[in-house]
């Protein structure tokens, strides 16, 4: 009987109703929100400053990308020429300027560059704008700093959070 009193009041204890746990950690939470809100003001800041250079640059028309950067064909060439597909060779070679068009690596400084079209690695940046180049076309991109080298810079010559300005030459392959 002793046995069966004890089971009886484990049951009973066991059935008390499960008390909600909060988190013990309400700063992560708070991180979050402001990290958020930080990129969003970061975000906005770049789109203005991109803005500002695409309608200060008077001899070039931008369009807006689906990635969110501008740019502007400097050389177009005939449209019947396809666009470059994965798995293509495509050769390009480009410069770097900060939005006020002060160089900060030169086509010289960078060289011609072969690239595998999604399937080697790239900055991102150039990754987007060679999808957008037929062979002999000359484009200017205005790139937010996400596309480019983000919060880390370059360690050299490129700020953090540096939106950046690419003059990009696609080559044929001979």
């Amino acid at each position: 009987m002793r046995i069966f009193t004890f089971f009886v009041f484990i049951i009973f204890l066991s059935c008390e109703e499960n008390k909600v746990r909060y988190p013990l950690n309400k700063k992560k939470d708070f991180f979050l929100k402001s990290s958020a809100n930080r990129n969003r003001s970061l975000l906005a800041r770049e789109e203005f400053l991109i803005k500002k250079a695409a309608k200060l640059d008077s001899t070039n028309s931008y369009l807006t990308s689906e990635v969110g950067f501008l740019y502007a064909k400097i050389k177009s060439i005939n449209e019947d020429i396809p666009l470059p597909k994965k798995g293509k060779k495509v050769r390009f070679k480009y410069q770097i300027e900060d939005l006020e068009k002060k160089i900060i690596y030169s086509y010289k400084e960078l060289g011609t560059v072969d690239y595998i079209i999604d399937q080697e690695n790239l900055l991102p940046a150039l990754r987007e704008g060679i999808r957008i180049m037929r062979p002999g076309e000359v484009v200017v991109f205005l790139f937010p700093s996400y596309l480019c080298y983000s919060y880390q810079g370059d360690t050299d010559k490129i700020g953090v959070n540096q939106p950046l300005r690419f003059t990009i030459e696609r080559l044929p392959l001979n």
